[in-house]
């Protein structure tokens, strides 16, 4: 790269940071390069970009892209776009409480993460919400609320929540099923 290519880059923003590093992750019109990419998502990052902070996130929970595998490390990521609104993230920080993973396993914060992803219509985290539910981890079991959250699911394509919810409706009396859509589709409407 020509140093004045560098410099104006150097000079851009969060945006053109993650294009960058996106670009070099992929390998889209420039060569694949891990961790050419790892530099411009990291400058993107800690500008505050969240897309940036939840791929550093995912890199890092997976070993891939030229980091280490670092569940720790892919959790501070993970919080940093969780805290500002990315459902991605939230249901990946999410995904860590549940399972422990790099943070104290708690079932109560999992929940509470899934919970923020599901009210912004991301169809893992209502699945999860529901499991949760079903479960009666970090929140009283409820059937009712969980074939609610599995119906939000179901209906962007989920098809576990689809055979999670079918199952769960021959336990539930037909009342209670009733109850559940009803709940659907009023949380529906709050979503969009």
């Amino acid at each position: 790269m020509a140093e004045n290519e560098q410099q104006l880059a150097d000079e851009g923003s969060a945006e053109e940071y993650y294009n960058r590093g996106w670009r070099h992750f992929a390998g889209h019109d420039v060569l694949q390069d891990d961790l050419e990419a790892l530099k411009w998502l990291r400058k993107a990052a800690n500008k505050g970009h969240t897309k940036s902070q939840n791929v550093l996130g995912a890199m890092y929970a997976t070993g891939h892209g030229g980091v280490p595998q670092d569940d720790v490390e892919a959790a501070k990521w993970f919080r940093m776009a969780a805290d500002r609104g990315l459902a991605q993230a939230q249901h990946s920080l999410g995904a860590m409480y549940y399972y422990g993973s790099g943070v104290l396993q708690d079932y109560t914060e999992a929940v509470k993460w899934f919970r923020r992803a599901a009210d912004q219509g991301l169809a893992q985290a209502q699945h999860d919400l529901g499991v949760m539910y079903a479960d009666g981890r970090g929140v009283s079991q409820d059937y009712v609320v969980a074939h609610m959250w599995w119906n939000l699911a179901a209906a962007q394509g989920n098809d576990e929540a689809r055979e999670k919810r079918d199952i769960i409706s021959k336990i539930l009396a037909p009342s209670q099923v009733a109850d559940a859509q009803c709940r659907a589709r009023e949380k529906m409407k709050e979503i969009h």
